[in-house]
């Protein structure tokens, strides 16, 4: 089993777009946005995915992600009840997630550790920690309505 281990956090100002070293368009929709068991579609610009996530326990879940034909990503986004947009600014190990459409001004960041004790940088962007708190988890986020 492929482990993420990821901490998130709210971004404080737009600092962090002078700093990207790259960005991309991404629209990912979720067949399954149960917490045990989230399957999520994602488009990164002309490359897709399919992810299956199990339930979070603190910065740790069960991850598994396979490239999938952009045509049939594009179908099944047709069948996903959830979808957001976002722009994903690369900044170091940071990936900062600038949401769009009905979520915008939401902005969070990521970063993906090796170790859930791993010691690391924190950019002066970086706000308020909500790694433990589903409201920001995506999944949840593509289901609201606001």
């Amino acid at each position: 089993m492929a482990l993420e281990i990821e901490r998130k956090f709210l971004v404080t100002d737009d600092s962090y777009k002078s700093l990207a070293q790259s960005k991309i368009d991404i629209i990912q929709g979720y067949l399954s946005i149960d917490p045990d068991r989230t399957v999520r579609i994602r488009i990164c610009g002309q490359r897709a995915y399919l992810t299956i996530k199990s339930r979070n326990h603190g910065s740790v879940r069960g991850e598994w992600e396979y490239p999938i034909p952009l045509t049939d990503a594009r179908e099944l986004l047709h069948l996903a009840k959830n979808c957001l947009s976002k722009t994903r600014y690369m900044v170091g190990r940071w990936e900062i997630d600038e949401f769009h459409e009905r979520h915008e001004g939401l902005v969070l960041a990521e970063i993906e550790l090796k170790d859930p004790d791993e010691l690391f940088g924190i950019p002066a962007f970086i706000g308020r920690e909500v790694t433990d708190d589903p409201q920001y988890y995506n999944s949840v986020i593509a289901s609201r309505d606001e």
